[in-house]
């Protein structure tokens, strides 16, 4: 019996013991359940409610539709188009490799972009990328019909200028970022990029889109300018061809409304197509009218004869002898082209002679002379509407010494932008006061707008000072160094200049800068014009005297302005031969702009005159050839819009059968 006990005891005490060893481990167990399920929905808790987010929910930002960039005339310069983006989401992307073979051999990668798409797809911790920026609606759809898990498109804006280089240095650019990088973009790229939108996708288990929640973005302002299309055109055309005639570096040109400050045209040369920007480079996209600075020459003259006549120093009929044609100032020559002998204050601007010039800067004194180069504008930087406009280099007038005073009289040793030289001629034109320059006139929103108002900088001389400034420059167009500048019809006040390049530390004999600058018509100025060309063998007079002089012409043509003075009665040449082609110059006809929507019959006529005739009509010109127009498209008797393109084909003799079948 007392084994039987024994037996029972040990038996209840191995139960005992199994049983508090079972809900040892049950306690642990279950301390350990509470510890995990502490840790998961305590500590862990904002970790595990973001990774659930991430799993069902996804956020786009997309970019907003950038402002339009408008003439003053409300013609588009600038917009945005859709265009598709090819996305990828690389945590539902099960197999990156084959993934980006399927999506190169649609897209056509290079080994670079098939590595880095390969390093973006396998990104697992990535919620988001980009595969490829803007792609053809060609290329989108063969995406789409892939079907791949993973990978989706979006659409995006992509920035475009319907006129191509038309005002290119003006507008400037965007990237592929809806971010200004040049020109007006840049300038005001806070009020045209807008704000951006979002799209957010709710996904169940499987990763199926169950939800979609966009926040449109919000559209950008536009940009109303001062700029005249036509204006604009003309410009970049007798630009382009001056530059081609006499073989020049480049060139730009500044077209103004003297009294308002408006900026009507402006035009550099080489340019560039703002569409594909990245092929040029950033020499050629540069803006030379603000951003170059250049010794003006003979021009910056009217600022030393505006600062004589308004402190009184001169009177315009005061003599000053030029004999014999040379002085040394600090041992250092100054020359006339030739002896003048003694000449009125006024003929030493009509004849731009530099030892007048020069003599006159002497007499006013560095510290009057300074005065009035500040009044005009130089040496200052005038509005946010010229992205990295140059301020020009004017030294410190105090201690200048003579021969430094004596050069700046006739611009040397004085370093100006185009601009500049514009804004200060516009002063002389308005009757004295200084106009900032204006590119901007307006940002327009949805719900807003908001004018940029014309600004008075500062009164730099008189009203009388400036019209007998005017006289004087009158004649140097009708009797002086710009005869080449004179139009039918019309007075014109200017001034030429010619600055001899530094090359090689020197300056050169043969190289120069030849510039123009003047206003039209000189009576009731409504177009103050600037032509600079880089890096020529001849003089302003007859190299940019004659540009101005085709710029002028057409452009009051454009906004029919009335002849100011009486013109001789016009010549009229019977547009026909008597046999053979239609082929040398001949009158346009009275009746060749009386029907505006047809196309009129070009052939015949020099490629000047029809590029005149096309710009009349509203129409944007391309030429093939040079001489005389051969055939055209849109054909005579053809109805025609404005804004539409006239292909010319020209050949400098008769018409050949060869010549005929370049017609499409």
């Amino acid at each position: 019996m007392a084994t039987n006990s024994n037996a029972a005891n040990r038996w209840r005490a191995t139960l005992r013991g199994r049983v508090t060893l079972a809900a040892a481990v049950l306690t642990l167990w279950g301390i350990a359940i509470e510890a995990r399920l502490v840790n998961l929905q305590v500590v862990r808790y904002d970790e595990f409610v973001e990774r659930a987010k991430r799993q069902q929910s996804r956020s786009i930002e997309t970019n907003p539709k950038r402002g339009e960039i408008l003439d003053r005339e409300g013609r588009v310069l600038a917009y945005s188009v859709e265009a598709d983006t090819v996305v990828a989401f690389p945590t539902d992307v099960d197999d990156p490799t084959a993934t980006v073979k399927l999506l190169c051999e649609q897209l056509g990668c290079d080994s670079d972009q098939t590595t880095l798409l390969q390093a973006r797809l396998g990104r697992r911790d990535r919620q988001f990328a980009y595969v490829r920026r803007h792609v053809s609606v060609d290329a989108a759809q063969r995406i789409r019909d892939l079907d791949l898990k993973g990978i989706g498109l979006i659409k995006e804006d992509r920035r475009f200028y319907p006129n191509k280089q038309l005002a290119s240095h003006v507008i400037g650019y965007a990237g592929i970022d809806n971010q200004g990088l040049h020109g007006l973009e840049s300038s005001y790229d806070e009020e045209m990029k807008g704000r951006p939108g979002r799209v957010q996708i709710q996904v169940d288990a499987r990763g199926r889109t169950f939800s979609r929640v966009e926040r449109p973005p919000t559209t950008g302002m536009s940009l109303g300018l001062t700029i005249d299309k036509y204006l604009q055109h003309i410009a970049e055309r007798e630009l382009l061809a001056t530059v081609l005639e006499h073989k020049a570096a480049g060139g730009s040109v500044v077209v103004m409304d003297p009294h308002t400050g408006d900026i009507l045209a402006l035009a550099n040369e080489p340019t560039f197509n703002p569409n594909a920007f990245s092929l040029w480079p950033s020499d050629v996209r540069r803006n030379r009218a603000t951003q170059d600075v250049y010794e003006p020459g003979s021009t910056f003259k009217i600022v030393t004869a505006s600062a004589a006549v308004e402190e009184q120093v001169f009177r315009p009929d005061d003599v000053i002898d030029v004999s014999p044609g040379v002085i040394y100032v600090g041992g250092r020559p100054i020359r006339d082209i030739g002896s003048y002998g003694a000449l009125s204050f006024a003929d030493v601007i009509v004849k731009s002679s530099n030892v007048g010039a020069s003599k006159i800067g002497l007499k006013l004194g560095a510290e009057r002379l300074g005065r009035y180069v500040r009044r005009f504008g130089f040496g200052q930087a005038f509005a946010r509407d010229f992205a990295g406009e140059s301020r020009g280099i004017v030294r410190e007038l105090s201690g200048l010494t003579d021969s430094t005073l004596a050069r700046m009289s006739m611009g040397y040793s004085i370093s100006v932008t185009p601009l500049q030289m514009a804004v200060a001629m516009n002063a002389v034109a308005n009757g004295g006061e200084l106009m900032a320059p204006r590119l901007v006139a307006e940002l327009r929103g949805e719900d807003n707008s908001s004018e940029i108002p014309q600004r008075v900088v500062r009164r730099a001389v008189t009203r009388e000072t400036a019209s007998t400034l005017t006289r004087i420059m009158e004649d140097v167009v009708s009797r002086g160094t710009a005869r080449n500048a004179r139009l039918t019809g019309y007075t014109v006040a200017g001034k030429t200049g010619t600055a001899e390049k530094i090359v090689n530390g020197r300056y050169s004999d043969t190289r120069h800068i030849a510039s123009f600058v003047g206003f039209v018509p000189s009576t009731k100025p409504v177009l103050t014009i600037l032509v600079v060309i880089d890096d020529v063998a001849r003089f302003g007079g007859t190299v940019a005297a004659p540009a101005f002089k085709r710029i002028a012409e057409a452009s009051l043509r454009h906004l029919a302005i009335p002849p100011t003075v009486d013109a001789p009665p016009p010549i009229l040449v019977s547009p026909g031969f008597p046999e053979g082609p239609r082929v040398g110059p001949h009158s346009a006809g009275l009746d060749l702009l009386s029907n505006p929507g047809v196309m009129p019959d070009l052939q015949g006529r020099s490629a000047r005159t029809a590029l005149a005739i096309a710009t009349d009509l509203g129409l944007s010109s391309r030429l093939n050839g040079r001489g005389f127009v051969i055939a055209q498209t849109p054909k005579p008797g053809q109805a025609i819009a404005r804004g539409q393109e006239l292909t010319m084909w020209l050949e400098r003799r008769g018409v050949t059968d060869d010549a005929l079948r370049l017609m499409p």
